[in-house]
């Protein structure tokens, strides 16, 4: 009865700290979101751990159910094992399923859309292994991704931005990661053509950065534009321009 217990106690101080770091976002192993897309694809998988986490508690209950009419309660033990069940139900669905990263030969499947949340996800993957100035374009990265993936809803998939789109953040950008961490640990540091890796790297993301916010402020210029001649509009109509109309001339 005592390794009962004490396996008990272990099972539910698991549970706990899984409870927690999952709470957080599991900030303690791969760090918060870079942006909404790969915060998305986090809280679906999260919905989905919950959901099976309740189904094997209903499973559970159930079962003890079904045993103590069988055999005229479960005593002592049989309380002790559904709690050892509870907590293992816990225990197992607070780490599955995991949150996988995209491989890198699925980034450019489906629409733009997707497409961006998918990349911001896998970043957040190569975030640890970048140096510090690279890895702090990557997260900011995340807010200028979230910005263009708003743009693109709705946008044409052929439409001439959607592709330009496609082959920076779905494969330049990748491909430049890969690129930088198939260079050995001990090499990143050393010059190269007057610069290290580290900071060719640091140099490529500013300006892929720099490219996204410029695609993003295209893509805004229409609405920006419609709001202008909006704005432009009631002021004439209700602003001060209305009291200076010729109607109003006349009338006086």
């Amino acid at each position: 009865m005592a390794d009962l217990t004490s396996q008990s106690d272990r099972l539910i101080a698991d549970a706990k700290s899984l409870r927690d770091d999952n709470r957080s976002g599991g900030r303690h192993r791969r760090g918060p979101p870079i942006g909404r897309g790969s915060g998305r694809i986090r809280r679906k998988n999260l919905k989905q751990r919950l959901t099976y986490m309740v189904y094997a508690f209903v499973a559970i209950f159930v079962g003890a159910g079904v045993i103590g009419m069988a055999v005229d309660g479960i005593g002592f033990v049989g309380v002790m094992l559904v709690l050892l069940a509870l907590v293992a139900a816990v225990v197992v669905f607070s780490n599955y399923p995991k949150v996988k990263a995209p491989k890198r030969a699925d980034l450019d499947k489906g629409s733009v859309g997707e497409m961006v949340g998918k990349t911001e996800l896998w970043l957040e993957h190569q975030r640890p292994a970048l140096p510090p100035p690279a890895a702090q374009i990557v997260t900011d990265m995340g807010v200028q991704l979230d910005a263009l993936g708003l743009q693109l809803q709705g946008l044409d998939q052929n439409h001439p931005k959607a592709r330009e789109v496609r082959s920076l953040v779905g494969e330049q950008l990748p491909e430049m990661i890969d690129s930088y961490r198939r260079i050995p640990a001990n090499l990143r540091t050393e010059k190269r053509a007057g610069a290290t890796p580290d900071e060719q790297l640091t140099d490529s993301l500013a300006k892929i950065s720099g490219e996204i916010d410029s695609i993003t402020r295209q893509l805004a210029e229409g609405s920006l534009d419609d709001l202008a001649i909006k704005h432009r509009y009631l002021d004439y109509k209700f602003g001060e321009g209305a009291e200076t109309s010729p109607q109003l001339e006349n009338k006086s």
